[in-house]
This record gives C-alpha cells, sequence and structure tokens, in this order.
C-alpha cells in the first residue's frame, strides 16, 4: 500500500548529526545492555538520545525479537537507512527503503483516519510507534534537513520525491504515536525549515499540512519574519497553495488561547497589555504585518474568497454525490490528499490515499460511486468550500488587527463585499437536500460541518467589517442608499455624511444588496438554529456606533422589530446566547426612535407580561436593551412632540422602566452580579448599564436619593455595605480600564449620546472619599462595614 496522506506533523532537530550518533550508527556490533529494550529505548527518547540507544543492539539480535514481538522489521530497516544516507550517498538506495517502510505506516495512519482502528489494537506496539522507538524520526529529520548543510561549498540536495515519502511517513507517525509531534515542534529551526519545503508544488502538499499539525501544538508562535523570503514565498503560490496556506496563517495571525476561562477576565487582559507594552508587539501582531507586507497578498485573498464555483455539474447529483463522500471524509487533510491524486495522474499509483473502486459499498468505510472520473469536480466544490472558510478567518483576524483601517480600506478597494454577495445564494446559504451535510463522526447540528463552519465565518466577518465603521454602507447596493438618502429626507433629518462618501462602484450589486440577504435568511431561521446568535450579532453590528435614524428605520422597514419580538415571546427559544444577541440588536434598532417603540408598543400590548419577565428573567443577557430604554426615556421626557408624548403615554415598556423601584431593583442586581475578579467584555456591560441609570439620576439631581435607596436594600438584605463596597470597588476598576483605552471610551460615548467627560466626572464623584459628600459612595457606607482599598490587580 502507498504512503498515507502527509498532513500535519512535527519537527524535530538540527540536520548535523552529533559525531555520538554516526558512531553509533557505524557500531551495531555492541551487545545490549540488560534490562528491557522498550525501557532502554524510551529512556533514550526522554533524554534526547534515542537514536543512539537504537543502534547499540545487534542485527541478530533485533531479528530474533522481531520475530517474537512483530516489529516487520522495522529496526533493521532504519538501519540501512542510516547506512545508506550518509553525506556522500546518492540517496537512490536510500529512497527505495523508504518506500519500504512506507506502506508498513500508512495502514494505520488511515485506519486512524477512518477511526476503523482494529489494526492498531491487534498489535502490542504498531509499526508507527517502533519506529519512533528506533529513531526513526530523528533520522528522517536529518535527512530532510541535510540541505542546509555544505561540503566544499555546494549544498546537498534530495529530490523532492525522496522528501515527499520523509514527509509522508513523519506525518503518519505523528498521527499514531502521541507525543511525536509534541517533540517536533519544540525544535523551532526544524520548523522554520519546513517552509523552505512549501517552494517546490511537489512538496507543498505534505509540507503544509504537517507545519499545520506542528503549529496546532506548539507552546510558542513562531515568527514568520524569520521565515527566509517570506515574501517570494507566498507571492510564487498559486490560489490553490495560497488556501492551503491560509490553514497554517491562521494559527500564526491569532493570539494564542491559554484554554483558561480566568484569562480572558478584563483583570487578566489589562494586566496581559501591561505586559505586552513593555514587550512590544506580539507574535500574532508581527505576523499580522509581515502579511500585510507582502504586494498583493489581500488583493489575492478577497479574489480567493470571491472566486466562484464551477458549476458545470448539475446541482441535485452534485449534491447528492458530495454528500456521499462527505460521510467519510474526515477532515481537510483528506480531500487534499484525494485532489492530489486527481490533479496529478503520473502519481496516481503512489498517492497517500486511493480512490474507492466502481460499486464499492459503504460497508468498507467508502460510498458508493459510479465511476472514478466523477470525483474531482465533487472534490473541487468541496475544496472551495474549505478554502473560504480558512480565507474568511485570515481576512477577518486582520479586520480586528492593528492595521485595521488599511485592511478596511484594501477589503473595500478589491470588492470582497459585492464578491461575497454574489456568492451568497448559490454557495454561502445555498439550499440543500433532505439529510444535512456532515463529517464523519459529527451529527448534522455539529458546528464542525464546512458548511456550517463557512456561514459562521462568513457572519463573524460581516460583523467585524461592520463594527463601529463607516464602509458598512457596502452591504447595500445603490437602490438601498438611495432609501436611506429618502428616509432622511422625509423624516428632515441631514443625511448620514457616511453615506454621502460612500464609493457607489464599490457597493453590492444586483437586487438586493448582503444585509438585506441576511434579513431574509435570519426571519426563516429555524427557533433553534445555532446561526441566530451570528446573524443578530451581524445585523446589531451594522447599528452600532453612533444612533441613525435612517439605519433603522431601513431595517424596521423589512420586519425586523416584529421578527426579534416574536423570537423572544413567541418562539420558546432557549438558548441564552440567542437571547442576548437578540435583546442587543433590539436596545440598537428601538434606541432614541419612537416609530420602533410605537411598533413595539403594538406587537408587544398583549404579551407585556412575557416580555417583561424575559428581561428580567436573566438581566445580564437584557441588560443593553435596560440601558437603551432608559436612555431612550431620557430623551423623550425632554422633547416637547405630539407623537412622542403618545408614546410615553402608551408604551407599558417605557412606563414599567420609569418607575424610580424598577430603576433600583435593576441597579441593585446589576451591581450584585458582577464582581471585579469576574468582570470580561461580555458583562462588563452590566456596569455600565448601572452608571448610565447613575449619570441620568445625576442630571436630575437624584443621584443622593439613589444612593439611599441602595443602602436601604442592603440592610434590607441583611448584608449592610457589600453592595457599595462592591460598587466602589467596581468603579475604580473602571477608571483603570477604561481612562486609556481610546476605542472603549469613544464606544461608550457614541453609544450613550453621553459626552465621556460625563462619565469620568460621574465615576470622581461617586469615588470622592469625602464622607460629607452627599453623591460619594462612601457617605453610605458605615465605618464598621468599609472595605474599600481592596487590592484587584493581578500580577
Amino acid at each position: 500500500m502507498a504512503a498515507a496522506p502527509v498532513a500535519a506533523g512535527s519537527g524535530a532537530g538540527r540536520g548535523r548529526r552529533s559525531a555520538a550518533t554516526v558512531a553509533a550508527w557505524g557500531g551495531w556490533g555492541g551487545r545490549p545492555r540488560p534490562g528491557n529494550i522498550l525501557l532502554q529505548l524510551r529512556q533514550g527518547q526522554l533524554t534526547g538520545r534515542g537514536l543512539v540507544r537504537a543502534v547499540q543492539f545487534t542485527e541478530t539480535f533485533l531479528t530474533e525479537r522481531d520475530k517474537q514481538s512483530k516489529w516487520s522489521g522495522i529496526p533493521q530497516l532504519l538501519l540501512k537507512l542510516h547506512t545508506t544516507s550518509h553525506l556522500h550517498s546518492d540517496f537512490v538506495e536510500c529512497q527505495n527503503i523508504l518506500k519500504e517502510i512506507s506502506p508498513l505506516l500508512s495502514m494505520e495512519a488511515m485506519a486512524f483516519v477512518t477511526e476503523e482502528r482494529k489494526l492498531t489494537q491487534e498489535t502490542t506496539y504498531p509499526n508507527t510507534y517502533i519506529f519512533d522507538l528506533f529513531g526513526g524520526v530523528d533520522l528522517l529529520v536529518e535527512i530532510l534537513m541535510r540541505p542546509t548543510i555544505s561540503i566544499r561549498g555546494q549544498k546537498l540536495k534530495i529530490s523532492d520525491e525522496m522528501s515527499k515519502d520523509c514527509l509522508s511517513i513523519l506525518y503518519n507517525t505523528c498521527v499514531c504515536t502521541e507525543g511525536v509531534t509534541k517533540r517536533l515542534a519544540e525544535k523551532n529551526d526544524f520548523v522554520i525549515f519546513l517552509f523552505t519545503l512549501m517552494t517546490s508544488k511537489k512538496t507543498f502538499l505534505q509540507t503544509a499540512t504537517l507545519i499545520e499539525d506542528i503549529l496546532g501544538v506548539k507552546k510558542e508562535m513562531i515568527r514568520l519574519d524569520e521565515v527566509p523570503n517570506l515574501s517570494s514565498l507566498v507571492s510564487n503560490f498559486d490560489q490553490q497553495q495560497l488556501a492551503n496556506f491560509c490553514r497554517i496563517l491562521a494559527v500564526t495571525i491569532s493570539e494564542m488561547d491559554t484554554g483558561n476561562d480566568d484569562k480572558h477576565t478584563l483583570l487578566a487582559k489589562n494586566a496581559q497589555q501591561k505586559k505586552s507594552l513593555s514587550l512590544g508587539p506580539s507574535a500574532a501582531e508581527i505576523n499580522q504585518a509581515a502579511l500585510l507586507s507582502i504586494p498583493g497578498f489581500v488583493e489575492r485573498l478577497c479574489k480567493l474568497a470571491t472566486r466562484k464555483v464551477s458549476e458545470s455539474t448539475g446541482t441535485a447529483s452534485f449534491l447528492q454525490e458530495l454528500e456521499e463522500w462527505y460521510t467519510w471524509l474526515d477532515n481537510a487533510l483528506v480531500l487534499d490528499a484525494l485532489m492530489r491524486v486527481a490533479n496529478e495522474e503520473s502519481e496516481h499509483n503512489q498517492a497517500s490515499i486511493v480512490f474507492p473502486p466502481p460499486g464499492a459499498s459503504e460497508e468498507n468505510g467508502l460510498p458508493h460511486t459510479s465511476a472514478r472520473t466523477q470525483l474531482p469536480q465533487s472534490m473541487k466544490i468541496m475544496h472551495e468550500i474549505m478554502y473560504k472558510l480558512e480565507v474568511l478567518y485570515v481576512l477577518c483576524v486582520l479586520l480586528m488587527g492593528r492595521q485595521r483601517n488599511q485592511v478596511h480600506r484594501m477589503i473595500a478597494e478589491f470588492k470582497l463585499i459585492p464578491g461575497l454577495n454574489n456568492l451568497f445564494d448559490k454557495l454561502i446559504w445555498r439550499k440543500h437536500s433532505a439529510s444535512a451535510l456532515v463529517l464523519h463522526g459529527h451529527n448534522q447540528n455539529c458546528d464542525c460541518s464546512p458548511d456550517i463552519t463557512l456561514k459562521i465565518q462568513f457572519l463573524r466577518l460581516l460583523q467585524s467589517f461592520s463594527d463601529h465603521h463607516e464602509n458598512k454602507y457596502l452591504l447595500l447596493n445603490n437602490q438601498e442608499l438611495n432609501e436611506l438618502s429618502a428616509i432622511s429626507l422625509k423624516a428632515n433629518i441631514p443625511e448620514v455624511e457616511a453615506v454621502l462618501n460612500t464609493d457607489r462602484s464599490l457597493v453590492c450589486d444586483g437586487k438586493r444588496g448582503l444585509l438585506t440577504r441576511l434579513l431574509q435568511v435570519m426571519k426563516k431561521e429555524p427557533a433553534e438554529s445555532s446561526f441566530r446568535f451570528w446573524q443578530a450579532r451581524a445585523v446589531e453590528s451594522f447599528l452600532r456606533g453612533t444612533t441613525s435614524y435612517a439605519d433603522q428605520m431601513f431595517l424596521l422597514k423589512r420586519g425586523l422589530l416584529e421578527h426579534i419580538l416574536y423570537c423572544i415571546v413567541d418562539s420558546e427559544c432557549k438558548s441564552r446566547d440567542v437571547l442576548q444577541s437578540y435583546f442587543d440588536l433590539l436596545g440598537e434598532l428601538m434606541k432614541f426612535n419612537v416609530d420602533a417603540f410605537k411598533r413595539f408598543n403594538k406587537y408587544i400590548n398583549t404579551d407585556a407580561k412575557v416580555f417583561l419577565k424575559q428581561i428580567n428573567s436573566s438581566l445580564v443577557d437584557s441588560n443593553m436593551l435596560v440601558r437603551c430604554v432608559t436612555l431612550s426615556l431620557d430623551r423623550f421626557e425632554n422633547q416637547v412632540d405630539m407623537k412622542v408624548a403618545e408614546v410615553l403615554s402608551e408604551c407599558r415598556l417605557l412606563a414599567y422602566i420609569s418607575q424610580v423601584p424598577t430603576q433600583m431593583s435593576f441597579l441593585f442586581r446589576l451591581i450584585n452580579i458582577i464582581h471585579v475578579q469576574t468582570l470580561t467584555q461580555e458583562n462588563v456591560s452590566c456596569l455600565n448599564t448601572s452608571l448610565v441609570i447613575l449619570m441620568l439620576a445625576r442630571r436630575k439631581e437624584r443621584l443622593p436619593l439613589y444612593l439611599r435607596l441602595l443602602q436601604r436594600m442592603e440592610h434590607s438584605k441583611k448584608y449592610p455595605g457589600f453592595l457599595l463596597n462592591n460598587f466602589h470597588n467596581l468603579l475604580r476598576f473602571w477608571q483603570q480600564h477604561y481612562l486609556h483605552k481610546d476605542k472603549d471610551s469613544t464606544c461608550l460615548e457614541n453609544s450613550s449620546c453621553i459626552s465621556f467627560s460625563y462619565w469620568k466626572e460621574t465615576v470622581s464623584i461617586l469615588l470622592n472619599p469625602d464622607r460629607q459628600s452627599p453623591s460619594a459612595l462612601v457617605s453610605y457606607i458605615e465605618e464598621p462595614y468599609m472595605d474599600i482599598d481592596r487590592d484587584f490587580t493581578e500580577e
């Protein structure tokens, strides 16, 4: 059987052999020391001298042990491999030995990939394990890296075919033998060296997948600026290679996740940011900058993301055929290997994975296919989905990085948004056959499905693209932009400047823009769909920032408010994430908009109790809506207008929020459910909502009243000082967090229409240490219960 698919592997040591290693390989005549042979080899692995240990056993001894332990002759083959791979070898015999070793390992790797592990369970020491145990991994790494060694001014060269065999064997060992990938990942010089093997198309796939696995377990992120000739390397990739390379980039440009929830607290993030300031840019930021410096890089990504899928095959037959393959292909790696078979006819017999024969049954793990020639088209389609996943992810990360404005400008210039709009119906949100397409071993609701992941990644990109940026209007087409202008004209308000400045040549074409298409599928989404969360976040990002009446009316006219209320009240949605995203979207849609409140009241009038119960059942989820309604109420109360007066008198939600007991209940609960040590980007909004309530009270000169009521509520709960001490600590943290964050402070100002200076003043007044001040928190904390100087910083 030929070598199994090369995918992601591990990286190991330097190309030069130590003198001890060379001497050991030349001295197979010595007898092994007493003791367990496998124990000695394991000890050698742990000390980095596995190769030296392995060569201490005689060939006769190993042959005898092989008969007992069924080692498949691997130790003897490794001896021959070492002997024929010296510096002056022509490597012909070496390559022949590799081809003997390869099928011994590929069968086990295939069993792992297809989850048919019967073979590995029957053997006490599987071939891949024995290969590694007797130093095979170290030997192959040395062979691969030998081109880095110069002899008499000339660099050695091994063939691409031999490199492919080495990489394939390395990967198979990594797949089947625990710890190999991590061990190799510790060798940074080998990881960097692997990038140089990507210059050859013949070894690109094997190398890329090996690097992908290595980076997945590597503790420290590599720096792309250390890769020799990175710009030339990437610029010479064809589009398929660049798409594959994005799988590697996904690991190198994202900040490493520690996997510890505590590290996601704002305290920890602030501490990390302070540390980063002293250390300079992170590896991820350096890598992002390195990529953006490559000429044409973002443009090529945009072309990949918007490239149309071939439509030469009938839709129905394609989906059926694709679905058959989909049930057993475990990951993109297997697809890549299959594509290589299809594209490299000359290497068909040496491919890592073979095509199933016509008529193969599902009993042997392969789908029914009528002919081998059907496969390439299906694989190309699936490849396109896989590629777009990775490309959209890379673009999304770049959009959120330090060079956000530069990336925004390039994405707009290269027409990413109109291109995605043209793909929306045919690929991104295309209709499926009756049974959902899922990966082998997963169910139809699993987010691992490429179709599902593509949708989520698309929505995340829209969210990042629209968030607080005037380019969001590129999500519309020309007719829809004209509609925004007409809304502003009818309301007798100035047109939004960003709309006027939008380059009409860069917007969506066709009958509907991307935002409108998104709204259409959003309203059709089933109640239990996981897409609802991401759809709501994407639409909300369009509304975030300075409130725009025209933007709100544009969405209201398309029935968005009624859809949101249906989901909250009538659809029996149980997901807290979805409810939170819908509450947040509702708040942005209604804020300061009298027409929205009228429509809200009309829909909710008979279900007001149900809606208010939903708000109160989880204030963390609904607090952004509470904030928006509180701000709107304050503005409406200061307006003299018949329409506003009518809404104030009729809207039960506004009447409910206007009551002081309601506000105090919200305030008490918002402060009580958060603490400095548990603040995250998600729940810090509770702190800001409580501040909004108190800022508006301060405007009305009622701040002392609210603080006095909080003190009474503390005493009624038998916890004097607990709430106000906690609030004092939260406000101290607020000062540390926001006074040094320009973006966050701007977001607070834009979303509330309250100047940031008023935010700061209010916090300073509340933190005033003078116990005689009627607006200072300390004035309402009795001396025995005072605990306001707690150190909450994290080292």
